[in-house]
């Protein structure tokens, strides 16, 4: 396409670049360029195309004046401004699967390099030493693996271990019982499966609430000489957690791929380790991938000039530019909404059923459906957003049904969200309010209650009896908890009530089991949301 130029920021593969060649677009590739150098170089650029080297930030874009289109070969978006992109109107596509079948070999890879221990057996050999009684390994038949994460991955590297004859558990609250028994996995609450894992691996993206999840207390869960591995993400384990573990000897090594910091600085604690296996996040870096990937991004970004279709898109849902402004503050509270749902419950989610009255029954409803699925599933894949979640949801066995109750009636809310779990399931309406249309959760669970969803909260439920509200606060006030606001529900007087307490921080896992001890509580769970 004549006039349509795409810079290439990064080591792109050549081949994966055809289908932008073959429609007449003008490339040009540049790689490591850096400052005021990159920013010359994209600025009559209309599409920008980048690995993870390139940092595409606010000033970047603001140099690249004709920029409508950045595409990501490979997965994460953490290296782009995407926020900064949406308010410049510009795309963020990726290739979420152009790697999945690699990186699920380099976890496997990583495995038996750890079982057989044969980075260090190499070194050794290498320097001259015979030592073959100093590295005896572990063989897999017979051992558990457990996964946390089923997404494509993760179901991959299941198949490859049962391969191998491993026993396969795993954690995923939302993947199904059915959806497990067909591949022939055990699924178990988190805990157990800390327990059980003779190795352990995690494919789960990084979030504010994955972070540091194989922590301190994760390991003191776990086997002694459990074998951990990490190719997602670096942050979701704690390093120094896992160096106390490993030099304690209830970790018997550790194969990581990413790390919080990249490059990790050369004194690095667990570099140090001889029972650790590292490598310098190789996990997507096979020929194939690479060339997968930039035929999947050369694609999608060739369509969009061509046709205007959007595919593999991050931060743009399939609605008018004009509808996409009336809809915004539904589309930000039904995101929000499906956040606080997903941390309702630890239970498998089988079906989401969405009301919706009013002014926005008569918009595009399919995109605030998108919006909450992207929130319910956002710890559950890296790929999730409004373009691709209903997808996720359907590829995670959960039925989704709507309805549309176009009635005026001032009693409806804007939106009703019943998520079913195997057990039962919560409920929860939300709406806007004001000039601002600031959008709160009106309902929990047939309590009435107002709250914006954002921040740290407890949703505690109890009997209603003179004294809770006293012991709570006592109990959040020994642990220096501040409560910033107190909102409080019940149907009828003496049977049960809900309240929402908005905190000025996180709240502890100590904290939670103190305050389920209270003899009214009956349940606590604790949210946290983007501000």
């Amino acid at each position: 396409m004549d006039g349509v130029k795409v810079f290439v920021a990064d080591d792109v593969s050549e081949s994966g670049l055809e289908p932008l060649r073959a429609a007449g677009f003008q490339i040009e590739k540049r790689t490591g360029l850096k400052g005021d150098a990159l920013f010359e170089a994209v600025r009559d650029a209309d599409a920008l195309i980048v690995r993870s080297e390139t940092k595409v930030t606010a000033e970047l874009m603001d140099a690249a004046r004709r920029l409508r289109a950045i595409g990501r070969a490979g997965v994460g978006v953490d290296n782009i401004d995407v926020p900064a992109a949406t308010a410049r109107g510009i795309v963020v596509m990726n290739a979420p699967d152009g790697n999945t079948m690699t990186t699920a070999e380099h976890t496997f890879a990583l495995l038996l390099a750890l079982a057989r221990r044969i980075p260090q057996a190499h070194a050794s050999l290498k320097a001259g030493r015979w030592e073959r009684k100093k590295f005896v390994g572990t063989e897999l038949r017979g051992k558990t693996l457990g996964i946390i994460g089923l997404g494509r991955i993760g179901r991959v590297v299941a198949s490859r271990a049962q391969g191998f004859e491993m026993k396969v558990i795993a954690y995923d609250p939302f993947v199904s019982p059915e959806q497990a028994r067909e591949l022939d996995i055990e699924l178990l609450p988190l805990e157990a499966v800390f327990e059980r894992a003779d190795f352990l691996t995690i494919h789960t993206p990084l979030t504010p609430e994955t972070r540091g999840l194989i922590g301190a207390q994760a390991f003191a869960r776990m086997k002694k000489g459990v074998r951990i591995i990490n190719c997602a993400r670096g942050g979701l384990i704690d390093e120094q957690a896992l160096y106390e573990a490993i030099r304690s000897g209830k970790v018997a090594g550790a194969a990581l791929d990413v790390f919080s910091e990249e490059p990790p600085p050369p004194d690095h604690p667990l570099l140090a380790l001889e029972e650790v296996v590292v490598t310098p996040h190789l996990g997507a870096s096979t020929r194939e991938a690479q060339e997968s990937v930039a035929v999947i991004v050369a694609e999608q970004l060739r369509d969009y000039f061509l046709t205007g279709s959007v595919r593999g898109a991050v931060n743009m849902p399939a609605v008018s530019a004009q509808e996409l402004h009336t809809l915004q503050p539904y589309l930000a509270l039904a995101e929000a909404l499906g956040r606080f749902q997903a941390q309702l419950t630890d239970e498998p989610v089988r079906e989401v059923r969405l009301e919706y009255a009013g002014e926005v029954a008569e918009l595009n409803t399919g995109a605030v459906t998108r919006a909450f699925l992207a929130g319910l599933l956002r710890n559950v894949s890296a790929r999730v957003n409004v373009v691709n979640s209903l997808l996720i949801a359907e590829e995670r066995g959960i039925a989704v049904t709507t309805s549309q109750r176009r009635s005026a009636a001032e009693d409806l809310p804007a939106l009703r969200a019943s998520v079913v779990t195997v057990s039962g399931g919560h409920a929860v309406a939300a709406d806007l309010f004001g000039p601002r249309n600031e959008g709160r959760i009106t309902e929990i669970d047939g309590f009435r209650i107002e709250v914006i969803p954002a921040g740290h909260m407890l949703v505690l439920h109890n009997r209603d009896v003179p004294g809770v509200i006293g012991k709570v606060g006592t109990c959040l006030g020994a642990r220096q908890i501040n409560i910033s606001r107190f909102h409080l529900g019940r149907r009828e007087r003496g049977g049960e009530a809900m309240a929402v307490i908005e905190t000025d921080g996180p709240v502890s896992d100590e904290t939670l089991n103190a305050l389920r001890a209270i003899d009214e509580v009956i349940s606590v769970r604790y949210i946290e949301l983007d501000s």
